[in-house]
């Protein structure tokens, strides 16, 4: 039987593998603010089912059977973000944690009815994709992290970690969202970035930066 906490460990592997993580114990602990023996039978039980795998060292990796049900959970997370969104209006840094309430309930019917609505494809109000990416498949669609970026530069923001409703609020109130363009001023010798925005001219730290996921101006068509 799938619950809903297999199904939180299953997703959550699944992302952290997206933003190039390797995935440990310590690391479902830390994304799930659970304890260290709790990831332990969790893990434990996920291997008895066959959906994880765990390696000598203790890398934990999704069989195909549990990369199946974490995809189709971040899909139906995604669908509701952007209904939340496109068809409520809520505001963009708020979806993702409505979102994590709401996607256990949703029934196979109303999932159908949010893909009749919506559509596969599109991006979630965060700039993510439906079927999560790796940094190496963003690098591969021409995008680079804004801490990668070069000084003096224009840049459209292509996509942001949505798992900090802090860090997303933060950037809001800063001009940067997904579609916003920014440039890229000046590196500070403290590893600051200097910007300017819509929102006016701000400064980034390094953790901020490497949030946020940007296409130069000159790739743009």
């Amino acid at each position: 039987m799938i619950t809903v906490s297999k199904e939180d460990y299953l997703k959550a592997i699944l992302e952290a593998e997206s933003e190039g993580e390797s995935v440990i114990s310590a690391t479902l602990a830390h994304w799930l603010s659970v304890s260290p023996p709790a990831v332990t039978m969790a893990v434990r039980r996920l291997k008895r089912d066959g959906l994880v795998r765990v390696k000598v060292k203790g890398g934990i990796r999704l069989t195909a059977a549990g990369r199946k049900i974490a995809g189709k959970l971040a899909l139906r997370h995604h669908l509701i973000e952007r209904m939340l969104a496109e068809i409520f209006g809520m505001e963009w840094y708020k979806v993702h944690d409505e979102a994590e309430r709401m996607e256990h309930a949703v029934s196979p019917d109303f999932e159908a009815k949010l893909l009749y609505k919506l559509g596969r494809g599109g991006s979630c109000p965060h700039g993510n994709l439906s079927e999560l990416e790796s940094p190496k498949t963003r690098q591969r669609r021409g995008l680079l992290l804004l801490a990668n970026a070069l000084e003096g530069r224009a840049y459209l923001v292509s996509g942001i970690y949505e798992r900090d409703r802090n860090l997303l609020e933060f950037l809001d109130a800063r001009g940067i969202q997904p579609g916003a363009k920014l440039q890229l001023l000046a590196r500070n010798y403290d590893q600051t970035l200097s910007i300017r925005t819509n929102a006016g001219a701000a400064v980034l730290g390094r953790p901020a930066a490497e949030k946020i996921w940007v296409k130069a101006a000159q790739q743009l068509v």
